[in-house]
């Protein structure tokens, strides 16, 4: 397929891209732009972030994750082009020489990538901005005081014009559909191929796996499924949403649901992952649909002109097989809006950014004193997300106190029989997930459970 895009300011058209070619190894091997350095390729360390601008504004990204056709139509800037057009140092990088920032210098272009964009956006939340680049001689305390020292600088006008004059995306084909309409009818044709929305999984199959993947479908271009309505009494969320306006749609609403989100990935790739993917790739350790299941979301399929609804925890079948038919895909997921009881727990070796133990997600209505609904999800306890049927029967009509909780407790090893791995034991989990309903009872009546809150 054909594509034009703009880097650092130049347009570039490309015939003839290979749809599963990522941008950071045709930065480095085509264009000689080696600042763009290859980490860990799987977009986990930040060495290859550039800022990408399309109309929705401008983004870190992990160009490693990053295939060439999703870029059609859109703005790069790798830190070659983080300078002006007459070698004038952005403020980020004066900054960083000014602080000492780098040392051996590898991870250097991430951070000022990463710090570029954050500048241009305005954040200042600078521990989650960074969070998803990694240092390891010089130490994050001068780089934080680098983006720190720059807050209140001005964009330079090269990187402020980014994105006001995109360039007209090249016709891709049919396999870049431009709508929720034009994909169905592309898929169900093509039921074979694979579906690529932000590409933070589907890249490791090509960068990890070496496979070779043949149709691919690009998703980006469907505006119709990036959108998100908040009504009074309900949520929807196209498919195409990426997880941090994901964040910042449902953490007013549910706090607790937006921390779990910051936590469960770097900036970047939340930048990049999409609600309809996460819920698509099935995966067991996913954190977002045990905290879907526990809100009650519905899932919103489409195959051709045909949709379907079904409660989102009766998508997941088995491990690695859900209730989805060739040529059907993930339109949204919407759930009801409700009162503030719901929280999610992510335990974790690492806090941030690591993959779960262990994911508990609680939503349990009271009124007059006794449960009268409950909803109880788990990742990371059986071969798919799961109810906790036995604990939420447990409860049901019960007065909601200690005690109640306390029998409820005893009844998590009839619901989850998990497995020991590297990231915890069988024992381990089922004592944690236990531990979490009490944890959940306590924060819901007030009392302090953060472990990041202890004094002695």
């Amino acid at each position: 397929m054909t594509i034009t895009f703009h880097l650092n300011g130049e347009e570039v058209t490309l015939p003839q891209v290979a749809s599963t070619a990522t941008l950071l190894d045709w930065l480095r091997e085509e264009r000689g732009l080696k600042g763009t350095k290859e980490g860990c390729n799987e977009g986990d360390c930040g060495a290859c972030t550039v800022m990408v601008t399309d109309d929705g504004g401008s983004k870190s990204l992990n160009s490693c994750l990053l295939f060439l056709p999703q870029l059609n139509g859109k703005s790069v800037r790798t830190v070659e082009g983080a300078a002006g057009p007459d070698g004038e140092l952005h403020p980020v990088q004066d900054a960083m020489i000014e602080h000492h920032g780098s040392q051996c210098g590898f991870c250097t272009p991430g951070f000022v990538m990463s710090m570029v964009a954050a500048h241009k956006n305005g954040a200042t939340d600078h521990d989650d901005q960074l969070a998803g680049n990694l240092c390891r001689c010089t130490g994050y305390a001068p780089i934080i005081r680098a983006a720190e020292a720059v807050e209140e600088q001005p964009v330079p006008v090269w990187i402020e014009n980014e994105g006001g004059d995109l360039p007209a995306p090249a016709d891709a084909g049919a396999f870049s559909p431009r709508s929720g309409n034009e994909l169905a009818k592309v898929y169900a044709d093509n039921p074979d191929a694979v579906l690529v929305a932000g590409a933070t999984d589907v890249a490791l199959w090509v960068t990890k796996g070496l496979r070779q993947l043949d149709p691919v479908i690009f998703l980006d271009g469907c505006a119709d499924l990036k959108e998100i309505e908040i009504t009074d009494d309900r949520v929807r969320l196209g498919a195409m949403v990426d997880m941090n306006r994901m964040r910042d749609a449902v953490a007013p609403l549910h706090a607790s649901y937006g921390e779990m989100i910051r936590r469960y990935a770097s900036q970047p790739v939340r930048n990049a992952a999409t609600v309809g993917g996460n819920i698509a790739n099935g995966s067991p350790i996913g954190d977002n649909p045990p905290a879907l299941i526990a809100l009650g979301a519905t899932l919103h399929l489409r195959k051709g002109d045909t949709r379907r609804e079904l409660p989102i925890e009766d998508f997941f079948i088995a491990y690695g097989k859900q209730d989805r038919e060739p040529g059907e895909f993930v339109e949204a997921v919407s759930f009801p809006r409700q009162t503030d009881v719901f929280r999610s727990y992510k335990i974790s070796k690492r806090f941030d950014q690591d993959i779960s133990a262990v994911c508990g997600c609680f939503n349990v209505i009271v009124e007059n004193g006794a449960v009268t609904d409950a909803r109880i999800a788990f990742g990371g306890m059986a071969a798919t997300p799961k109810r906790a049927a036995h604990v939420e029967a447990a409860l049901l009509g019960k007065a909601w106190d200690l005690a109640s909780v306390k029998t409820a407790m005893g009844e998590f090893a009839k619901d989850f029989s998990p497995l020991t791995d590297m990231r915890a034991s069988a024992e381990y989990r089922l004592q944690t997930a236990a531990a979490l309903l009490e944890r959940y009872y306590a924060d819901v009546n007030g009392e302090e459970v953060s472990v990041l809150e202890i004094s002695a």
